[in-house]
């Protein structure tokens, strides 16, 4: 069983030293607290419905209708009545209630309404009648005033039948007192017994029953009065921020043990099997049917050595790890299809994760661009400004590009926010296409 402690009633119930706990004498306390309650907000709703009631009577005198007026006025002023006044009565009601929350719940319950931008009743009023929570306190009001009672009778009824049966027997007596219990009649000790062991046995069961019914009503007015506490948001996101942290930090290392395997162990051997087919080929006469095969074969074997080499700068290039940013740039956009202008002048170097993030950025605008953009120019400059590293590629292509249409802009948007950047996009249709990535500036 788990040692955390409970912080609510609802979770406590489970436990098996629930009984031995304060959380029953805390729901008692809660349920009897509500009834004063309950009777406080009843009076003025009742106030406040008072034009609906009087239709309800008229509706109910069928022999002298009403005019359609009279009907559409005071339906009209109910109306207004309720969702006028009675959020200002709502308002107060959750502020108490978000007090006595203390009793089933011993999490934070905090209001979900806003400081108004000004000091003043009318700036006060505007904010308060504007916020979805307002509606929900008045929501919650209506509910206390209906379901709330509903779940305390129930609760009433359940345990008052249950005393009943236990003490049944000694109500009956000699006969002359009969009880009710439920659709049936005791009038006699025989009758009443089996009722009474009945009862012992459910007795046990008369404090979850008022737990139970103490921690719906706390859970009720938790989802509609309280907003998110701002410390365990804060918390959430710093650990989902660690835990996209590490995930980038354990792709990277993959990716670079990747990279290394491929650069020493598969290039290696392919540069060793290159210069053997080379040898063979200055051995073999040169018009023979062998020299022909094994020049084929060696010329291959370059080919796949120019694409090896190219699928390692794709993996993590060497010289963005040796030389940093600009030169791993300047390479990059060596041979390209279309003339590339880089201005990247970055000192000192930044994180190597930002750095790694960049470049791809740069490659897959690059890739983006000879697809699709039918492009004459391409400029690339990378910049650090104050606390950010700004990297954009501008091209004088055909422009607009779309999210939405696989074009890879959204995984490399994704790229962009492992390491909490940004990514801007103008591409109207006919270019140019600016694509702006704005990442944390972090030293090395």
């Amino acid at each position: 069983m788990s040692s955390v402690e409970p912080t609510t009633v609802l979770a406590a119930i489970t436990r098996r030293r629930f009984l031995l706990t304060g959380w029953l004498w805390r729901s008692l306390g809660y349920l009897l607290t509500t009834v004063p309650v309950v009777c406080a907000v009843a009076l003025p709703f009742a106030v406040f419905c008072v034009p609906w009631l009087v239709l309800i009577v008229w509706a109910g005198d069928g022999m002298y209708p009403q005019p359609l007026g009279r009907v559409l006025f005071l339906g009209v002023l109910g109306v207004v009545l309720v969702f006028g006044l009675g959020p200002l009565v709502a308002i107060p009601l959750a502020t108490l209630e978000r007090l006595r929350l203390r009793l089933v719940s011993s999490d934070r319950a905090l209001s979900a309404h806003r400081t108004p931008h000004a000091a003043g009743l009318w700036p006060w009023v505007r904010t308060r009648y504007a916020e979805a929570a307002t509606w929900r306190e008045l929501g919650y009001a209506v509910l206390l005033l209906t379901l709330v009672p509903a779940l305390l009778l129930l609760a009433a009824v359940i345990v008052g039948l249950i005393v009943v049966m236990v003490v049944s027997p000694l109500v009956v007596g000699d006969g002359n007192e009969a009880v009710a219990l439920g659709f049936s009649q005791i009038t006699s000790v025989d009758q009443a017994v089996p009722y009474a062991i009945a009862g012992l046995l459910l007795l046990p069961t008369v404090p979850y029953v008022i737990a139970l019914i103490a921690g719906l009503h706390g859970a009720l007015a938790r989802s509609l009065l309280c907003g998110d506490d701002p410390d365990a948001l804060r918390a959430r996101l710093v650990e989902v921020s660690r835990s996209r942290a590490r995930l980038v930090d354990a792709f990277e290392a993959e990716r670079r043990r990747i990279e290394r395997d491929l650069h020493d162990g598969a290039q290696s051997l392919l540069v060793n099997l290159t210069l053997q087919l080379g040898m063979a080929k200055l051995d073999l006469p040169p018009d023979s049917a062998a020299a022909k095969s094994v020049s084929q074969a060696h010329d291959q074997a370059k080919d796949l050595m120019a694409e090896l080499r190219q699928l390692i700068r794709g993996i993590h290039p060497r010289v963005l790890t040796d030389r940093g940013l600009p030169d791993a740039l300047r390479e990059l956009t060596e041979d390209f299809v279309v003339p590339v202008a880089v201005t990247a002048e970055i000192s000192p170097r930044p994180a190597p994760d930002v750095e790694v993030a960049a470049y791809f950025v740069v490659v897959e605008a690059l890739n983006n661009i000879a697809k699709h953009a039918d492009a004459t120019a391409v400029d690339v400059t990378a910049r650090r400004a104050g606390d950010l590293l700004v990297v954009e590629v501008v091209d004088d292509g055909c422009g607009g590009a779309d999210p939405e249409q696989g074009s890879g802009l959204t995984g490399l948007a994704d790229r962009v926010a492992a390491v909490d950047g940004r990514m801007l996009l103008s591409s109207p249709p006919g270019g140019p296409t600016v694509v702006r990535v704005e990442l944390p500036w972090i030293e090395n």
